[in-house]
């Protein structure tokens, strides 16, 4: 399957009076391939969708920036790309693994993944306590290049600048993404003894999110000095391989933000 940009260009080739054979000689396609291009139009754009905006001459970010920001945080919390099992030739496999708690964030994960793959099927896969929302295609490198051997935590895991961009724009969507991969909203119980005797039990909510990436927990808390939202961290030990990095909003008015654009999982 060739790229619209590589359509589109052998048609050109071609209306501006140079043979199918030099054409296919350029550009390695063969003459019967270029002949139908030239003769139905409509193939020329049939499979744009399909088409990868970072392969492009120049290459350009996903224009549907809202659902690649959330999908981008999910896909730093829960999800990973590896090759297809049926062993397509340089096929990828985006999964993003949702918790069977939340049916929405199911939904609004297949979602975003849809947005960015129209026409496409978005596949569930039914596991214990989860459900992976997968979808195959061979560009999910090239639109996550955070992809690579191993575990992220084990890897320099920093945005591409184009990337950035896209976080910048739409700092609600990748901040959303990565609460609801790796965190959650949750109610604080303190319990005070008074002068007089007994106790008093205070409750305040908070966001939380842990992730063992100290580089993805830094995309987070960075993302959050964007937008004037104060939060704490700390290290979390823990008896594995891997400390946790905790990150905490707790002040009123930065709760009160956040749940403006996240709000508790559903």
């Amino acid at each position: 399957m060739y790229s619209t940009h590589i359509r589109r260009s052998a048609v050109s080739l071609l209306d501006s009076g140079i043979s199918y054979s030099e054409v296919s000689r350029r550009l390695g396609i063969d003459r019967s391939t270029l002949r139908d291009w030239r003769t139905n139009r409509s193939l020329v754009e049939k499979y744009r969708d399909d088409a990868c905006p970072r392969c492009e001459p120049i290459p350009r970010p996903p224009t549907r920036s809202e659902p690649y920001g959330y999908l981008l945080g999910l896909y730093l919390g829960d999800g990973s790309i590896s090759p297809t099992a049926r062993g397509d030739k340089g096929v990828w496999r985006l999964r993003v693994f949702c918790s069977d708690s939340w049916p929405g964030l199911i939904e609004e994960c297949a979602s975003a993944m849809s947005a960015l793959r129209p026409d496409r099927r978005i596949g569930r896969v039914q596991c214990t306590g989860c459900t992976e929302i997968h979808n195959d295609w061979k560009h999910w490198p090239c639109l996550f290049p955070q992809h690579g051997p191993g575990k992220k935590h084990d890897r320099l895991i920093v945005l591409e600048p184009w990337q950035q961009e896209i976080v910048d724009e739409r700092p609600e969507a990748f901040i959303r993404g990565l609460v609801h991969s790796d965190g959650c909203r949750l109610v604080n119980r303190i319990r005070r003894k008074l002068p007089g005797g007994g106790e008093r039990t205070y409750e305040y909510p908070r966001y939380q999110f842990t992730n063992a990436s100290q580089d993805i927990a830094g995309l987070l808390t960075s993302t959050l000095d964007g937008l004037g939202v104060a939060w704490r961290s700390h290290v979390k030990r823990t008896s594995g391989s891997s400390d946790q990095t905790v990150v905490s909003v707790s002040r009123r008015d930065a709760v009160a933000r956040m749940d403006s654009f996240v709000g508790p999982k559903y």
